[in-house]
């Protein structure tokens, strides 16, 4: 979908400053979250990676924006649990007001030992579908290919900025899982994803520099041969 969270080629954001020694965590809240997204998305498999990102996509503007990356984890993991049933919006509301009203209140514990081991064992799961039953690559290295100017209403792995633009295929990706379906409940529908070389100047006009190249993972319904 098309949203706030889609900013590349957008301008006004100012450079991108990244922070020397940065920690893994700022905060040990942090580092909750992490541990309950492996807990329901990679151990309970509540939800998948696709719908996890459909949930920060859908992010108000202003408050994506404003939010910090982890920030933006537990909006995703809120909106997804409420969408499966598991929480209920009202609940949460209220448990957000008790600590607001007493930010020394001591949180819930619960020990579960074997969930910990599930957690420690469990691998997240990965996109990729080596085995999966799909149709042979319609592209080959070298192929001349044409983003898909698309504006989908739901999730996507296609960027903005590449849509309607000139590249070629530079490398066959494999087989992996569709986003744009596995994020609503409508099957992997796996498919060959391929790296495609876009030139600085197809993307940015004469203001990139001649030199610049950008490659871009890509799956197969994203593009069209060049001329067709």
């Amino acid at each position: 979908m098309n949203g706030i969270h889609d900013l590349g080629g957008m301008h006004g954001f100012g450079p991108v400053e990244p922070e020397p020694n940065e920690p893994v965590f700022h905060a040990d809240w942090e580092g909750t979250v992490y541990a309950i997204s492996q807990v329901v998305r990679g151990t309970l498999r509540v939800f998948n990676l696709d719908e996890f990102r459909h949930g920060i996509e859908r992010m108000a503007p202003a408050h994506y924006l404003e939010a910090g990356y982890y920030e933006r984890w537990l909006a995703s993991i809120e909106t997804n649990l409420i969408e499966k049933g598991i929480v209920q919006r009202a609940e949460l509301a209220a448990a957000t007001e008790r600590f607001q009203d007493d930010p020394q209140m001591q949180i819930p514990r619960r020990d579960d030992p074997a969930l910990v081991e599930r957690v420690l064992t469990t691998q997240l799961p990965s996109g990729v579908r080596p085995d999966a039953d799909a149709p042979a690559p319609r592209f080959a290295v070298g192929d001349l290919v044409v983003a898909r100017n698309l504006n989908p209403v739901g999730h996507t792995r296609l960027p903005r900025y590449v849509r309607g633009k000139r590249g070629t295929i530079d490398r066959i990706r494999g087989i992996q899982v569709f986003p744009d379906t596995n994020a609503h409940g409508l099957a992997p529908q796996p498919q060959a994803v391929y790296s495609v070389r876009f030139t600085g100047r197809e993307l940015w006009g004469d203001v990139a520099d001649p030199k610049q190249t950008l490659y871009i993972d890509l799956w197969e319904s994203y593009l069209e041969r060049e001329g067709r």
